[in-house]
């Protein structure tokens, strides 16, 4: 039996995944799991969707089956802050000053909702959402005829929006963006999502920044940069994450908007990896290093880390995936285009089912399918050859996606 120990710092969905990853390659030593919420990993993208809108409950979320962390000798340490990484020694210090050593170290510590500095942002119903106690507080207070001011266009103002429409809330949605998710998917599919919360009967205020959040010990109101007024019930701000670096920073690792790592996971450190929403690793089919704060990317980078901290040596390539349902519109992304040239659709994007293409030259940089399934492993094999594709074809939807990734 190994005497080494393994610690993975962080009780997310890629912590949970990397100690089951371990155990699955047959590492036979101790493994640690550090997590400060007060219950087991848990998958987030349900508290937004199905969870909150009471669809499901919380034994869809685990990110294990009971039992499984005691039966595979996994040391589940929840409500558990660490105050300290101590490289020089190889350990772990936790608040209250315990030192638990290491032989390898995994960070998944995972992203921080965004506040917004502005008055009112701390009276009582304005929500934030990123835990599984903020699902249960928000899904408790979405009643039907409920007031909701959700601030963001974002995928977690856009899920939440539909929601708590879907729990016959009124629901108006404000953001500076002209369009939803505009920053993400650009101007031309942004409008889509723009017709599809409009159609639901969302209002929208957009282009628009916010002043203040208004009310008298709780919640009355949001006051916009344009000088008007949405009365709310409840308030929930969804304007982004940000990674959280505290202790990688303070322990003095190469840092950039994330965890800069090698396309193996590996961070500055000797010995430590990180994965998830913290880590900015080099893809090798994508020449430069990228952050991906999604769901796909935990799942996959923290089993990716754990056989790297066995020493396997695989580089982590696999094309960043997110998904979304909002309503009944369901949609699948593939791959990576913060800039990009234009978009090619298939389809009638106005009937809400219909594939997009981000261009960048000739090449498909990602690839969205919307309404349509089984066809997104095409979609990423497109991206992963890098092959030229006409644009045309792309549009011809009697012209085989995988035929066009094989050519």
């Amino acid at each position: 039996m190994s005497t080494q120990t393994f610690v993975i710092v962080g009780g997310g969905l890629a912590g949970a995944k990397a100690a089951e990853a371990l155990r699955e390659e047959g590492f036979d030593g101790r493994v640690v799991l550090l997590g400060e919420e007060d219950v087991a990993p848990y998958e987030r993208p349900p508290l937004s969707k199905d969870y909150l809108q009471g669809e499901s409950g919380r034994d869809a979320i685990w990110a294990e089956e009971d039992g499984w962390y005691d039966a595979h000798d996994v040391e589940l340490r929840m409500s558990t802050k660490v105050s300290e990484l101590a490289l020089s020694s190889s350990e772990v210090v936790l608040d209250g000053g315990e030192r638990i050593g290491f032989d390898e170290l995994l960070l998944a510590t995972g992203s921080a909702a965004k506040r917004l500095p502005i008055p009112g942002a701390d009276l009582d119903g304005v929500h934030l959402l990123r835990t599984v106690h903020d699902s249960d507080a928000l899904r408790e207070a979405l009643q039907p005829g409920v007031r909701v001011v959700v601030i963001g266009a974002g995928w977690i103002g856009c899920e939440v929006a539909a929601s708590a429409k879907l729990r016959g809330a009124d629901v108006a949605m404000i953001a500076p963006e002209a369009v939803p998710l505009e920053r993400v998917l650009g101007p031309e599919v942004g409008a889509i999502y723009r017709d599809v919360h409009a159609s639901k009967g969302v209002e929208l205020a957009l282009g628009t920044g916010i002043e203040a959040i208004e009310g008298n010990g709780r919640v009355s109101g949001v006051r916009t940069s344009a000088g008007s007024v949405h009365e709310a019930d409840l308030v929930v701000i969804g304007v982004g994450a940000a990674p959280r670096l505290e202790l990688a920073e303070a322990a003095g690792f190469d840092l950039d908007d994330g965890v800069l790592t090698d396309d193996r996971l590996r961070t500055s450190a000797p010995n430590v990896f990180a994965a998830g929403d913290i880590a900015k690793a080099q893809h090798p089919i994508l020449g430069e290093r990228i952050r991906v704060e999604h769901w796909g990317t935990a799942l996959e980078q923290g089993p990716a880390a754990a056989r790297n901290m066995l020493g396997r040596d695989l580089a982590y390539e696999r094309i960043p995936y997110f998904f979304s349902d909002q309503y009944d519109v369901g949609m699948e992304y593939a791959g990576y285009a913060p800039s990009y040239e234009r978009v090619v659709f298939r389809g009638d994007p106005s009937s809400f089912e219909f594939l997009a293409f981000w261009m960048r030259g000739d090449r498909v940089a990602a690839g969205m399918n919307v309404n349509i399934w089984d066809v997104n492993d095409d979609i990423q094999a497109l991206i992963r050859s890098g092959c030229s594709v006409d644009d045309d074809a792309l549009r011809d939807p009697g012209v085989a996606l995988s035929g066009l990734a094989m050519a």
